[in-house]
């Protein structure tokens, strides 16, 4: 399928998506059995903090809605919302319980009422708090270390982590650096934090042979920005954080799959708006249009499609007759062959980082480097002090030329004392 790719621009070592999947399973449960240090009593001061927080927000939402109620409970929620409040259920999807208050769907209501921010913040807080800070310090062990498993999703192709699930974990804005900030270096070490910058979009461009985003990631431009001037038609000078935003959402939205409906919803804007966004964007990313018809026509055609080094995923219902259905499977033909291929280039990674790594374990044993996390994009890495300049510069070089794509590949490294000066 991508073949001419192979030959022109992108050099691809010679291995298999399946022969991947087989290698990069031992680097994995070496990860798993060298886990990651938490700071016990960072944990449980957040987790008070929050508590704290959460005190507050219950107050206002009882005040807000005139009556005291379980906030965690969808049903009486909807209740309150729908039947007291009388807020708007226009465009709101319904379960078979009633309207649906998921998130996403609270989100298309948020100005309607002060009551909305209270709410979506009390559950955010509330997940922090019974799903990572008080449960995590039970689960380490007699070093203070934490455990995760991990898999390898035969759907997406990404890497899993479970039990406990160290994926999700908030890494942005303020309560994201707190939170990492737990996440500790052993004594006589520093942590390594190796991100792929924008891994997918540059994936995406070479597999759309897009000339434009093409000409962005050769030039070192912000991508975002780029693709902002052009969609709003103004000098990259003149684009604002908002537009820069409102671009970012684009661009990612594409590789998904997003509708313009969807981007709406994302960016909270006008429905003709995201259609006039995604228009524009189309106008100057003619490659991309193109991967995205043919993607869609492949799928419908065969019933799969695939990564770069050959992983298949089957789209059994892709000319499904219910139109959610084909459309749905749709976006994961569009996104697959990005996001797996994406998988791909880390697991290489995580290869290539561990057979250096042996070497250095072998000269040295009782003080060597190890491969901590993986979350998404992301390595973790724990270095003696003395060698975690010479560990960095390693990692970065090898992240780096694990694959040759048609635009430069790039990983961004930090050293910290913990996973927030890290990152």
């Amino acid at each position: 399928m991508w073949s001419h790719l192979k030959q022109k621009s992108i050099i691809l070592p010679s291995i298999t998506s399946e022969e991947i999947n087989k290698q990069v399973d031992p680097v994995l449960r070496k990860m798993e059995k060298n886990g990651i240090k938490i700071d016990v009593t960072v944990f449980g001061n957040l987790a008070n903090k929050l508590e704290s927080r959460l005190v507050e927000l219950e107050k206002n939402i009882y005040q807000l809605s005139g009556e005291e109620f379980n906030i965690n409970s969808p049903s009486q929620l909807a209740d309150v919302l729908f039947r007291k409040l009388k807020l708007s259920v226009n465009g709101m999807k319904k379960t078979k319980t009633g309207i649906s208050t998921a998130a996403s769907e609270l989100l298309k209501i948020f100005d309607s009422h002060p009551v909305i921010a209270n709410i979506l913040e009390y559950r955010e807080l509330n997940k922090l708090v019974c799903t990572y800070l008080k449960p995590l310090p039970l689960l380490v062990d007699e070093n203070s270390r934490l455990h995760t498993t991990y898999g390898q999703d035969t759907t997406t192709g990404r890497i899993t982590s479970n039990e406990p699930n160290l994926q999700n974990i908030p890494i942005k804005g303020e309560l994201g650096k707190k939170i990492r900030k737990a996440f500790v270096a052993s004594p006589g070490t520093k942590l390594i934090s190796a991100d792929y910058s924008q891994i997918e979009l540059r994936v995406v461009a070479c597999l759309a042979e897009d000339k434009s985003m093409i000409e962005a990631f050769k030039n070192n431009e912000d991508v975002h920005t780029k693709t902002a001037a052009e969609i709003f038609h103004i000098q990259p000078e003149k684009v604002t954080p908002d537009h820069r935003r409102i671009a970012k959402s684009v661009n990612f939205g594409i590789v998904y799959g997003q509708s313009a409906y969807g981007l709406s919803q994302a960016l909270k804007i006008d429905q003709s708006d995201a259609a006039k966004y995604i228009s524009n964007y189309f106008d100057t990313h003619k490659g991309i249009k193109e991967y995205v018809n043919q993607m869609i026509k492949k799928a419908h055609e065969v019933g799969f499609v695939e990564t770069l080094f050959g992983y298949k995923r089957y789209l059994p219902n892709i000319n499904s007759h219910m139109r959610s259905i084909s459309d749905s499977e749709e976006r994961m033909a569009i996104n697959t062959p990005v996001q797996g291929t994406a998988a791909e280039i880390l697991k290489l990674a995580m290869i290539e980082l561990d057979k250096k790594l042996v070497i250095m374990e072998t000269d040295n044993p009782e003080n060597c480097p190890r491969m901590l996390l993986t979350v998404h994009d992301e390595l973790v890495v724990e270095a003696p002090l003395d060698q975690a300049d010479k560990v960095a510069k390693l990692i970065k070089e090898t992240m780096e030329s694990v694959i040759k794509l048609c635009v430069p590949i790039v990983a961004e490294v930090g050293i910290g004392s913990n996973w927030s000066e890290a990152k």
